[in-house]
């Protein structure tokens, strides 16, 4: 993969893959740390560091942590979420197979914050080179004494968009489908009692009824606050601005000329960040990008804010886990709106059928208006559908759905009039940027197999 790191906080300057590697690049010493300063302590070190989740809402770490600590009754749990499946995303299984030590360490003291004696790692059943680095590290840091008595296990998942949805990897780790919850984790976690999920109000015993409060964290997350207890919050504050502070590695594919994983500074522009990848191919222009599939599109006019989850959302769109797909003005923003409509659609497991079927419908009417044979009563429709997709929905998949073709639909207007006006020629075929891997030069290969995907999650072949 190709990888450049400026500030290398997260991401080392050469994969770390072996205990002794770990531990000659200080491996070990945030955990250590944390049991030197007491659960509290470590608490506000974290706190005070201001890191936030990396997972894609940036929610602040300290205040999660704290409120599964101090959430309802049972056993605390802790969750590495590894099951990278955001479009135009590769951070987290280049990490997974940069650095997967730091990874297990940081979900070590985010269990020893909270009480928790188990952790439990999710990737999905593809990534057998991250996995791999995974069990391995987690044995040699077992093997070493290093993790106490906590007990680390490796989850694998199935290849769905919504393992990656906290509530959904809560179910997969219990032994289900990725079918999201009711409760957020804190409030209702692992193995508990009575069952909020697909099998609502179902008893698994006889026990007292227990919720037991678990932490999901992504990786990316749990390896930076090993390097937060390692060398503290006042250096960690040092990279960054004052309410995003530190790093962030950030995938750029598409319209590029070397797409790539970077680490940079929150605070980096976006403008230099795409300087970074080459800028646009020769003879073309930015048009748009899109963080991952979970937030409105960002305009070209735009591309000069800061990477921050402030600057970001003063734009009107979400900084998300920092995986842009990127398109220049070759690109047919209705053809991208059909597609990413299409993928959450299919994506959408159906326990809310203003999502699934709604997303459907607008799928449907935004194919018409590609093919040039809709009309004005589509658009109508659309507007109307996506005031209703979010109805009820247990998970953030509606609202990214009503997001993203809501705001391509206000922000090329122009798009929509050519081809309803049959003037748009052919579209350049679009594919929903799912990655499969990322080379060493560059190249990134794409999950093409997804564009067969049924909306029951099966596939013809």
């Amino acid at each position: 993969m190709l990888v450049v790191a400026d500030a290398h906080v997260i991401l080392p300057a050469s994969p770390i893959l072996s205990l002794d590697d770990y531990l000659a690049a200080g491996g070990g010493s945030g955990l250590r740390a944390a049991h030197e300063l007491g659960r509290e302590a470590t608490l506000s070190e974290v706190t005070a560091s201001g890191l936030r989740g990396r997972g894609g809402g940036g929610f602040p770490t300290g205040e999660k942590w704290r409120s599964v600590r101090d959430a309802g009754g049972g056993r605390r749990y802790v969750v590495a979420n590894g099951a990278e499946g955001e479009p135009a995303t590769f951070k987290d299984r280049t990490l997974m197979r940069l650095d997967p030590f730091r990874i297990i360490e940081g979900a070590a003291i985010a269990a020893f914050v909270v009480g928790a004696t188990d952790v439990y790692v999710a990737t999905k059943r593809s990534f057998t080179r991250e996995t791999d680095n995974l069990r391995r590290a987690t044995v040699e840091l077992g093997a070493s004494g290093l993790l106490g008595d906590l007990t680390v296990s490796i989850v694998e998942g199935p290849e769905e968009y919504l393992f990656g949805e906290e509530k959904a990897l809560l179910e997969v780790i219990e032994g289900r489908d990725p079918m999201p919850r009711t409760l957020p984790p804190w409030q209702h976690g692992l193995f508990a009692t009575v069952s909020m999920g697909w099998e609502s109000g179902t008893s698994r015993g006889d026990d007292e009824p227990s919720s037991n409060p678990t932490a999901v964290n992504n990786v990316e997350t749990l390896a930076a606050v090993a390097h937060v207890l390692a060398k503290g919050p006042t250096w960690y504050r040092t990279f960054g601005t004052p309410d995003s502070p530190g790093t962030i590695v950030a995938t750029v594919v598409g319209d590029v000329q070397r797409p790539g994983v970077h680490e940079v500074e929150l605070g980096t522009p976006f403008a230099e960040l795409l300087e970074r990848c080459g800028g646009p191919r020769r003879g073309r222009t930015f048009k748009a990008a899109f963080s991952g599939i979970s937030n409105p599109v960002l305009a070209a006019a735009d591309f000069d804010v800061p990477l921050t989850y402030e600057d970001f959302k003063a734009r009107g769109t979400g900084l998300g886990a920092a995986g842009f797909a990127v398109y220049d003005n070759t690109a047919d923003m209705v053809s991208v709106a059909r597609e990413y409509s299409r993928f959450l659609s299919v994506e959408s497991c159906g326990q809310c059928p203003p999502c699934k079927q709604g997303s459907l419908a607008i799928t449907d009417h935004l194919t018409a208006i590609e093919q040039s044979r809709g009309h004005d009563e589509d658009l109508a429709s659309i507007a109307a559908l996506l005031r209703t997709v979010t109805d009820a929905n247990r998970c953030y998949l509606g609202t990214e759905e009503q997001q993203v073709v809501s705001s391509l639909l206000r922000a090329f207007p122009e798009d929509f009039a050519r081809h309803l006006e049959g003037r748009m020629r052919r579209p350049r075929p679009v594919l929903v940027p799912l990655i499969t891997d990322i080379g060493d030069d560059g190249s990134v290969v794409y999950a093409t197999r997804h564009a067969r995907k049924r909306p029951d999650w099966t596939y013809p072949d």
